[in-house]
């Protein structure tokens, strides 16, 4: 074999594996960046699915608040107040006749295009697999979504990995091959992890039990041989969740108003770089006309208030 190729072929795979930079949640980015991602950029936004389609009741009750000036879904403010993507996974049976589940994953790849939203698949064999620092009340599994025709043909048996209940924080490195079809599958086609990986459209993070309250949050996530933390950021694990924030941001022009504060509460601006550029109190306006026209994050914080948003000047 010709000895320069090899060591090209080595260097590629090399770089391939880190340009997976691992997601730390205390970071407050919302989206992973997998280094597979299309011309959409949109991979690596989190999304939450359900057993609704069985006749399941089961939901996430977010630690934040959704929503932000492009989806009402977004998990942004979520991801700024915990540190990570957490919440309370409200598993309820309805009538299922198995254990019912919520899960959380984000796509590697992203959306076919701008008007086709159906995510595609990517080879992320070169990660080596997937390290994930957690919190949750029930053992979770991760899974490998390989898109709804694939997942189907294996009906819905895809290549997952057990994770162990924790409640202060874990870090768990998991190989391609430690991702197994579960035991009760005896379908025909059989599917590994490693070949997953070649043809992977989500990584998810499952939570299936009996029915009850389980508190969760997704603090880091990377490559195999990534930089997870040991565990979560001080005070990112939860065990309750509060109810959505009644404070709204408003943005009229270049002034920067508040509604919903009652009681006293300080209120941030900071640029993409997290410095803080703006501050003053909640209870009175913001003019922020001395500021250059971009993407800002505002926090609002308080005894009885912790708010994040994201504002667009322009």
């Amino acid at each position: 074999m010709n000895k320069k190729l090899t060591i090209a072929s080595a260097l590629l795979a090399a770089s391939a594996a880190f340009a997976f930079e691992t997601w730390i949640g205390a970071d407050g980015a919302a989206q992973v960046e997998t280094g597979l991602g299309n011309a959409t950029e949109t991979q690596g936004y989190w999304f939450s699915y359900g057993d609704d389609g069985d006749g399941g009741l089961s939901k996430v009750v977010w630690g934040g608040e959704l929503g932000n000036e492009y989806s009402a879904d977004a998990l942004d403010n979520v991801i700024a107040t915990c540190g990570g993507v957490c919440g309370t996974a409200e598993l309820n049976k309805g009538s299922l006749t198995y254990n019912p589940f919520v899960g959380i994953g984000f796509n590697v790849v992203g959306e076919a295009s701008t008007t086709d939203k159906t995510p595609v698949a990517g080879d992320a064999s070169a990660w080596g697999g997937v390290c994930i620092t957690y919190t949750s009340d029930a053992a979770p599994s991760l899974e490998l979504g390989l898109g709804d025709a694939v997942d189907a043909t294996i009906g819905y048996a895809n290549p997952a990995a057990s994770l162990p209940k924790s409640t202060t924080g874990s870090k768990k490195a998991l190989a391609w091959t430690d991702f197994k079809q579960p035991s009760w599958y005896k379908g025909a086609t059989k599917i590994d992890g490693p070949t997953a990986s070649s043809q992977l459209v989500a990584v998810k993070f499952k939570i299936q039990a009996t029915p009850g309250s389980y508190a969760f949050n997704i603090c880091a996530v990377g490559p195999y041989d990534g930089t997870c933390p040991a565990s979560c950021a001080p005070g990112s694990s939860i065990k309750s969740v509060r109810g959505a924030s009644s404070v709204k941001a408003i943005l009229s022009g270049r002034t920067l108003g508040f509604t919903g504060v009652k009681s006293a509460a300080t209120a941030e601006v900071l640029n993409l770089q997290g410095q803080v550029v703006a501050k003053g109190d909640a209870s009175s306006s913001m003019n922020l006309a001395s500021l250059d026209a971009g993407v800002y994050m505002v926090r609002v914080s308080g005894k009885s208030v912790n708010f994040s948003n994201k504002i667009v000047l322009k």
